[in-house]
Protein backbone atom coordinates (compact mmCIF):
# COMPACT_ATOMS: atom_id res chain seq x y z
CA UNK A 1 0.00 0.00 0.00
CA UNK A 2 1.17 3.26 -1.15
CA UNK A 3 1.43 6.15 1.52
CA UNK A 4 -0.14 9.12 0.29
CA UNK A 5 2.02 12.91 0.66
CA UNK A 6 0.94 15.85 0.59
CA UNK A 7 3.69 19.04 0.20
CA UNK A 8 3.58 22.87 0.53
CA UNK A 9 6.39 25.18 0.27
CA UNK A 10 6.75 28.51 -2.06
CA UNK A 11 10.23 27.93 -3.26
CA UNK A 12 9.61 26.04 -7.05
CA UNK A 13 13.22 24.54 -6.95
CA UNK A 14 12.87 22.92 -3.90
CA UNK A 15 9.39 21.52 -4.30
CA UNK A 16 10.10 20.00 -7.65
CA UNK A 17 13.17 18.55 -6.24
CA UNK A 18 10.96 16.76 -3.34
CA UNK A 19 9.21 15.68 -5.87
CA UNK A 20 11.33 13.84 -7.54
CA UNK A 21 12.82 12.37 -4.87
CA UNK A 22 9.55 10.98 -3.42
CA UNK A 23 8.22 9.92 -6.89
CA UNK A 24 11.69 7.36 -7.21
CA UNK A 25 10.26 5.71 -4.37
CA UNK A 26 7.61 2.96 -4.70
CA UNK A 27 5.99 3.10 -1.71
CA UNK A 28 5.02 7.05 -1.76
CA UNK A 29 2.93 8.73 -3.65
CA UNK A 30 3.03 12.56 -3.91
CA UNK A 31 -1.30 13.19 -3.50
CA UNK A 32 -0.98 17.20 -4.01
CA UNK A 33 0.99 20.30 -3.71
CA UNK A 34 0.88 23.90 -2.73
CA UNK A 35 2.36 27.15 -2.48
CA UNK A 36 0.84 28.21 1.07
CA UNK A 37 -0.81 26.60 3.40
CA UNK A 38 -4.17 27.69 3.13
CA UNK A 39 -4.30 25.49 -0.36
CA UNK A 40 -3.50 22.48 1.77
CA UNK A 41 -5.65 22.86 4.09
CA UNK A 42 -8.57 23.71 1.89
CA UNK A 43 -7.61 20.64 -0.05
CA UNK A 44 -8.27 18.45 3.14
CA UNK A 45 -11.44 20.49 4.19
CA UNK A 46 -12.62 19.19 0.64
CA UNK A 47 -11.54 15.71 0.87
CA UNK A 48 -11.78 14.27 3.95
CA UNK A 49 -12.23 10.81 2.90
CA UNK A 50 -9.31 10.88 1.15
CA UNK A 51 -6.38 9.02 2.94
CA UNK A 52 -3.47 11.45 3.55
CA UNK A 53 -0.54 9.59 5.69
CA UNK A 54 1.89 13.02 5.67
CA UNK A 55 2.00 16.46 4.91
CA UNK A 56 5.70 17.79 4.54
CA UNK A 57 5.68 21.48 5.00
CA UNK A 58 7.80 24.74 4.77
CA UNK A 59 7.14 27.69 7.90
CA UNK A 60 7.47 30.57 6.13
CA UNK A 61 4.52 30.96 3.57
CA UNK A 62 1.96 33.32 2.47
CA UNK A 63 -1.20 33.28 3.56
CA UNK A 64 -0.68 30.23 6.03
CA UNK A 65 2.66 29.78 7.59
CA UNK A 66 3.91 25.90 8.30
CA UNK A 67 3.68 26.11 12.25
CA UNK A 68 -0.44 27.18 11.33
CA UNK A 69 -0.84 24.47 8.99
CA UNK A 70 0.52 22.22 11.50
CA UNK A 71 -1.36 23.25 14.08
CA UNK A 72 -4.72 22.62 12.30
CA UNK A 73 -3.68 19.45 10.95
CA UNK A 74 -3.30 18.22 14.44
CA UNK A 75 -6.57 19.82 15.41
CA UNK A 76 -8.60 18.88 12.63
CA UNK A 77 -6.82 15.40 10.95
CA UNK A 78 -4.47 14.10 13.40
CA UNK A 79 -4.64 10.77 12.36
CA UNK A 80 -2.08 12.88 9.30
CA UNK A 81 2.01 13.16 10.30
CA UNK A 82 3.79 16.43 9.82
CA UNK A 83 7.34 17.07 8.68
CA UNK A 84 8.76 20.89 8.89
CA UNK A 85 11.56 21.45 6.01
CA UNK A 86 12.94 24.81 6.47
CA UNK A 87 15.66 27.25 6.87
CA UNK A 88 14.32 28.34 9.40
CA UNK A 89 15.57 26.48 13.21
CA UNK A 90 14.76 29.03 15.74
CA UNK A 91 13.84 27.56 18.97
CA UNK A 92 10.71 28.93 19.53
CA UNK A 93 9.60 28.36 16.32
CA UNK A 94 10.82 24.71 17.13
CA UNK A 95 9.43 24.62 20.62
CA UNK A 96 5.89 25.97 19.16
CA UNK A 97 5.78 23.22 16.85
CA UNK A 98 6.92 20.56 19.25
CA UNK A 99 4.19 22.19 21.87
CA UNK A 100 1.71 21.21 19.03
CA UNK A 101 2.92 17.48 18.20
CA UNK A 102 4.95 17.61 14.90
CA UNK A 103 6.38 14.32 13.66
CA UNK A 104 9.37 15.74 12.49
CA UNK A 105 11.59 18.96 11.47
CA UNK A 106 14.46 18.93 9.32
CA UNK A 107 17.07 21.73 7.78
CA UNK A 108 16.71 22.64 4.25
CA UNK A 109 20.19 22.56 4.67
CA UNK A 110 19.86 18.68 4.75
CA UNK A 111 20.80 15.83 1.85
CA UNK A 112 17.99 13.76 0.02
CA UNK A 113 19.09 10.78 2.25
CA UNK A 114 18.25 12.16 5.71
CA UNK A 115 14.86 13.70 3.89
CA UNK A 116 13.70 9.94 3.01
CA UNK A 117 14.92 8.87 6.29
CA UNK A 118 12.93 11.04 7.97
CA UNK A 119 10.09 10.43 6.06
CA UNK A 120 10.37 6.31 6.72
CA UNK A 121 11.03 7.30 10.27
CA UNK A 122 7.46 9.29 11.16
CA UNK A 123 5.50 7.12 8.56
CA UNK A 124 6.56 3.79 10.52
CA UNK A 125 5.27 5.89 13.92
CA UNK A 126 8.37 7.91 14.71
CA UNK A 127 9.67 11.15 15.25
CA UNK A 128 12.75 12.51 13.20
CA UNK A 129 14.33 15.60 14.36
CA UNK A 130 17.47 16.53 12.66
CA UNK A 131 20.83 17.04 14.62
CA UNK A 132 21.44 20.36 13.24
CA UNK A 133 17.73 21.38 14.72
CA UNK A 134 17.99 19.53 18.20
CA UNK A 135 21.60 21.19 18.65
CA UNK A 136 20.14 24.79 17.81
CA UNK A 137 17.36 24.19 20.15
CA UNK A 138 19.35 22.90 23.00
CA UNK A 139 21.81 26.02 22.40
CA UNK A 140 19.00 28.22 23.08
CA UNK A 141 17.37 26.27 26.04
CA UNK A 142 20.78 26.49 27.67
CA UNK A 143 20.89 30.25 26.99
CA UNK A 144 17.44 30.75 28.09
CA UNK A 145 18.24 28.75 31.37
CA UNK A 146 21.10 30.44 31.90
CA UNK A 147 19.77 34.13 31.82
CA UNK A 148 17.04 32.67 33.92
CA UNK A 149 19.92 31.41 36.66
CA UNK A 150 21.81 35.05 36.13
CA UNK A 151 18.16 36.79 36.81
CA UNK A 152 17.56 34.94 40.23
CA UNK A 153 19.53 36.45 43.19
CA UNK A 154 21.60 34.11 45.46
CA UNK A 155 18.68 34.37 48.50
CA UNK A 156 16.27 33.54 45.34
CA UNK A 157 18.30 30.36 44.57
CA UNK A 158 18.31 29.36 48.32
CA UNK A 159 14.76 29.56 48.72
CA UNK A 160 13.63 27.92 45.19
CA UNK A 161 16.71 24.98 46.24
CA UNK A 162 14.38 24.34 48.91
CA UNK A 163 10.69 24.43 48.15
CA UNK A 164 12.01 21.64 45.36
CA UNK A 165 13.48 19.74 48.58
CA UNK A 166 9.97 19.95 49.87
CA UNK A 167 10.56 21.95 53.09
CA UNK A 168 7.59 23.53 54.40
CA UNK A 169 7.77 27.72 54.86
CA UNK A 170 8.01 27.66 58.33
CA UNK A 171 11.22 25.11 57.87
CA UNK A 172 12.66 27.31 54.96
CA UNK A 173 12.57 30.52 57.74
CA UNK A 174 14.42 28.35 59.99
CA UNK A 175 16.98 27.36 57.92
CA UNK A 176 17.80 30.55 56.83
CA UNK A 177 17.36 32.54 59.16
CA UNK A 178 14.40 34.61 58.27
CA UNK A 179 10.56 35.48 58.80
CA UNK A 180 8.13 32.78 57.21
CA UNK A 181 7.02 36.06 56.42
CA UNK A 182 9.30 36.81 54.17
CA UNK A 183 9.89 33.27 53.00
CA UNK A 184 6.50 33.52 51.81
CA UNK A 185 7.56 36.96 49.56
CA UNK A 186 10.21 35.45 48.65
CA UNK A 187 7.81 32.54 47.20
CA UNK A 188 5.22 34.94 45.80
CA UNK A 189 8.11 36.97 43.76
CA UNK A 190 9.47 33.64 42.62
CA UNK A 191 6.07 32.62 41.00
CA UNK A 192 5.42 36.03 39.05
CA UNK A 193 9.53 36.01 38.11
CA UNK A 194 9.42 32.60 36.94
CA UNK A 195 6.07 32.75 34.97
CA UNK A 196 4.57 29.29 36.82
CA UNK A 197 1.19 28.72 38.30
CA UNK A 198 2.25 26.77 41.75
CA UNK A 199 4.66 25.11 43.48
CA UNK A 200 4.55 22.21 41.56
CA UNK A 201 6.12 24.52 38.51
CA UNK A 202 8.84 25.78 41.15
CA UNK A 203 9.69 22.66 41.44
CA UNK A 204 9.79 21.52 37.89
CA UNK A 205 12.25 25.06 37.38
CA UNK A 206 14.82 24.11 40.34
CA UNK A 207 15.03 20.49 38.81
CA UNK A 208 15.54 22.32 34.94
CA UNK A 209 17.59 25.35 36.45
CA UNK A 210 20.33 22.31 37.57
CA UNK A 211 19.68 23.84 41.69
CA UNK A 212 19.23 20.08 42.97
CA UNK A 213 22.14 17.73 44.06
Amino acid sequence: MKHNIILADDHQLFLEGVIRLIAQEKDFHVLYYAHNGKLVMNYLDQHLAEQVDLVITDISMPDVDGITLNNYIKEKRPEISTLVVSMHTDANMIDALIQNNVDGFLSKNADSEELLAAVKTILKGGKYFSEAVKQDYLKSVFNKEKETLEMLTSREKDVLKLIAEEYTTQEIADKLFLSKHTIESYRKNLILKLKVRNLAGLTRYAVKLGLLS
